[in-house]
């Protein structure tokens, strides 16, 4: 479970209901983890057994003038900073837009930074996911993607610790995934789900329940373990109308669908 999906629960909240409900792990977030301390989180999680799977985010890499640079750069190493006292699988990075309509410089930019944030991530045992995101985030999340375009900087850090999450809302429309994701064996760090509605009905928070939509999970799903991919799958959905149910009931439902719609 990714607590995107339960965000009225607290981080100690939704590992308790992730352990009351059966699940193995959850990922979690770094502006919900301050309510209770990284250290206390990570203590509880340890006691009921639950992996931290993953700490969004990291990244937003790109900044108007120098300050601001130096400013994010920071912030990423304090994110590296939680994600290893939490004893995170990865520290998933949404690299951010282009400061002006240049992409390619600006995926050049993002890629030195990714490799100067990996030499950071070493000393800390951290394992840093680039994660591709939907075209229709292009503009103000993200300058990568496609999973072809986060395995290219991947592999220019030349570092172990770096690699990719897919998931599978922001990669099922690219019509070389098949190749791509076997392409990407070896470098696969985590996976999430989400499910496309057609139309979407907000932007970005317009995900879908497993099941609901347009993208074939098992199929995704597939690939993913064809390619070698054997950790943990996350689920992780934005949307209001999910949110509003209620947390405990929300962890049952995804479980369902999950059985119904993936493995």
């Amino acid at each position: 479970m990714n607590q995107a999906t339960v965000p009225r629960w607290s981080a100690m909240e939704v590992i308790e209901g992730c352990a009351r409900a059966g699940y193995l792990g959850v990922g979690l977030w770094r502006d919900r983890i301050q309510e209770d301390g990284v250290v206390r989180i990570a203590k509880y999680a340890a006691r009921l057994e639950i992996e931290i799977t993953s700490l969004c985010r990291g990244g937003w890499f790109l900044a108007p003038d120098a300050t601001a640079r130096r400013a994010r750069e920071e912030d990423n190493r304090r994110a590296v900073n939680e994600a290893a006292e939490l004893g995170a699988h990865m520290l998933v990075l949404v690299v951010g837009p282009a400061n002006d309509r240049d992409l390619e410089t600006a995926r050049r930019s993002v890629g030195e930074a990714i490799c100067e944030l990996a030499s950071y991530a070493m000393t800390r045992g951290v394992s840093l996911a680039i994660e591709p995101m939907h075209p229709l985030y292009c503009g103000d999340r993200s300058v990568v993607v496609t999973l072809a375009q986060a395995l290219r900087m991947a592999e220019l850090t030349r570092s172990d610790g770096v690699g990719v999450v897919l998931d599978s809302y922001h990669l099922w429309w690219d019509p070389d995934l098949e190749q791509s994701i076997a392409n990407a064996t070896g470098s696969i760090l985590g996976v999430q789900l989400a499910d496309w509605l057609a139309p979407p009905p907000d932007p970005l928070n317009g995900r879908g329940m497993l099941g609901d939509g347009s993208i074939d999970l098992r199929r995704f799903c597939e690939l993913v373990r064809a390619a070698g991919y054997d950790g943990p799958v996350e689920v992780e959905i934005f949307n209001p109308e999910i949110w509003a149910l209620d947390p405990a009931e929300i962890l049952e439902l995804v479980a369902e669908r999950y059985l119904a719609n993936v493995d």
